[in-house]
């Protein structure tokens, strides 16, 4: 018979248990998964951040498009749909984050831009007669261009990186379509 010693025996049950490659696999499980934890809930919040942006600029778009089609349009009854259709370009993110403005861009003879005419949702306007830099492309003498704004407050849904609220902003040019003006009236 063999006989061991307790502390060779001690050895040797230490030994097998560092040999043991059993629990190896749960080991690296347990060191991998907070990283790609990580990984897939950054991925969603920057999937979700540019899912918005695009939303952003859609309804920046589409609320210009809308407007540049009237050669006349009602502050009191079809603004208040075209700006509301916003809110649905925006689904299924909320609405109330979101500020929309469309503005009418006047240039006179000079080339010098103001603002004819603002109305806005979910915020203020920009002021009627305040000047406006367009871009050389569009400062053409004795026209009107139409300027819709979305500005969009995105917080992330699991802010796990802490970057708090971002302001994503999104605008876009049109020209009249169905006369060389737009009068908005009450």
């Amino acid at each position: 018979m063999f006989s061991f010693s307790k502390s060779a025996l001690r050895r040797h049950r230490l030994w097998r248990m560092v040999a043991d490659r059993r629990g190896v696999a749960a080991v690296e499980f347990a060191l991998i998964l907070p990283v790609m934890v990580l990984m897939y809930l950054g991925g969603f919040e920057v999937l979700q951040g540019i899912a918005i942006d695009r939303m952003t600029a859609l309804a920046a778009s589409t609320v210009t498009n809308l407007v540049s089609q009237y050669s006349t349009i009602s502050s009191t009854t079809q603004m208040p749909d075209i700006l509301n259709a916003s809110s649905q370009v925006l689904t299924p993110y909320p609405s109330v984050n979101a500020h929309v403005v469309v503005s009418c861009i006047s240039v006179d003879g000079a080339g010098h831009a103001t603002i004819a005419w603002s109305q806005a949702i979910n915020g203020a306007a920009r002021v009627v007669g305040a000047s406006y830099t367009l871009p050389a492309a569009l400062d053409v003498p004795n026209t009107e261009v139409i300027l819709g704004e979305t500005t969009y407050a995105y917080t992330p849904t699991i802010d796990f990186m802490s970057l708090g609220t971002t302001n994503l902003y999104a605008s876009d040019y049109m020209l009249p379509r169905s006369s060389t003006t737009i009068a908005l009236t009450p």
